[in-house]
């Protein structure tokens, strides 16, 4: 599902990673707020984001593998609306 650059970046990053990967659970998390007037606050409120992905893509996939697979969802995104992105990834079954 593609949505309007005009949709909120929330929106997009969800639907980005939910097309990608398949999740069985993601939470998208803003966290701009907490970085209000900081380095890499653009004014929108959508600078700082933290994802939760639960994938079974990820099975058998190192830490490192799994954020570069998020990332290559998310690089336009990272290059231009996405200041700062935490990521939390594991495979199905893992803690």
């Amino acid at each position: 599902m593609t949505l309007p650059a005009t949709a909120p970046l929330s929106e997009i990053i969800a639907a980005r990673l939910a097309s990608a990967l398949g999740p069985t659970r993601l939470e998208v998390i803003n966290d701009s707020h907490h970085h209000a007037g900081h380095s890499g606050d653009d004014g929108t409120g959508e600078s700082h984001w933290t994802v939760v992905v639960e994938a079974p893509a990820f099975a058998g996939l190192n830490r490192v593998q799994r954020q570069r697979l998020i990332n290559t969802a998310l690089a336009d995104l990272l290059a231009t609306r996405i200041h700062a992105l935490a990521i939390k990834a594991r495979a199905p079954g893992e803690a």
